[in-house]
């Protein structure tokens, strides 16, 4: 039994898989990650399964990593990774439980070999971009905003670092330089979202793509998936995400000497400042 998330089946060969703690906005505690990924590793592994939709339930898809419960000791957990120094102090530790808990679940979840559909609505706030980047199509709602706000805390974007490939060089450097949000309309003509539909329409909209996807063959779909994510990695895009994650790493080390914080504190205020500004 999950506690965070709900696993539905909507239609034949279609798993829709929710985000379920709308009184956080969907915010990313470890449970809800290591939930998710059990859930999509079953998705993965039952042959019936040809399309994963990924959606959030209540008003926002997802506001990021939980704040309030940055637990880096995994009590509880079997990591997934053969990921050593989980648990220890200083740089060792932040960077084994990130490499773990962050970016391995979202690279592991990118190359699932089924296509997955993110369903997103409402806010979608650094981490909760990891979880909808991670995903093949992106379907969402007219009121949908997307923002990366971490450099106000002194880092240079979430952990797994697609920004560059979903938005082009010059969009990212202003969407990452200026912490505002991107609307939906904007997102899509950037290529980064597949369709834009009304809020009440999303989910019949999302599994209405899902659905005449799910009629093609299971092996076809594989290959296409397969051979995209192919010529992505041969741009360099993991290495890219890696360098990222490194840099990250330094961001940490370097606000710890100065701020006994792994972000800057005027973080806060800085992002309350940028919510009152207009999206790009």
């Amino acid at each position: 039994m999950s506690k965070h998330i709900k696993t539905e089946e909507p239609s034949p060969g279609v798993v829709r898989i929710v985000l379920n703690r709308p009184d956080v906005a969907n915010a990313q505690n470890n449970e809800l990650l290591y939930e998710l990924n059990a859930a999509l590793d079953r998705a993965a592994r039952d042959n019936h399964v040809k399309v994963i939709i990924l959606a959030g339930q209540g008003k926002h898809f997802s506001s990021g990593h939980d704040l309030s419960s940055m637990d880096q000791s995994l009590d509880g957990i079997d990591p997934v990774h053969p990921t050593a120094g989980i648990g220890m102090p200083g740089a060792e530790g932040q960077m084994a439980f990130e490499e773990e808990a962050y970016f391995g679940l979202c690279w592991r979840w990118r190359n699932i070999q089924k296509p997955t559909i993110a369903e997103v609505q409402g806010k979608v706030i650094a981490g909760g971009l990891m979880l909808m980047w991670v995903c093949d199509l992106i379907v969402a709602s007219e009121d949908a905003t997307f923002q990366d706000p971490v450099v106000a805390f002194g880092a240079n974007g979430v952990e797994y670092f697609a920004h560059p490939w979903e938005l082009g060089v010059r969009k990212a450097k202003e969407f990452l330089f200026t912490g505002r949000a991107l609307t939906a309309e904007s997102a899509m003509a950037l290529g980064m979202v597949n369709r834009v539909v009304p809020r009440k329409n999303l989910s019949e909209a999302t599994l209405e793509l899902a659905s005449e996807i799910a009629r093609q063959p299971a092996m076809g779909l594989r290959l296409a998936k397969l051979s995209v994510n192919d010529a992505q990695d041969a741009q360099g895009f993991l290495s890219g995400l890696r360098s990222a994650m490194a840099w990250q790493q330094l961001s940490h080390s370097h606000n710890m000497q100065l701020h006994d914080d792994i972000g800057h504190p005027d973080g806060y205020q800085t992002v309350r400042d940028i919510a009152n500004l207009p999206p790009l």
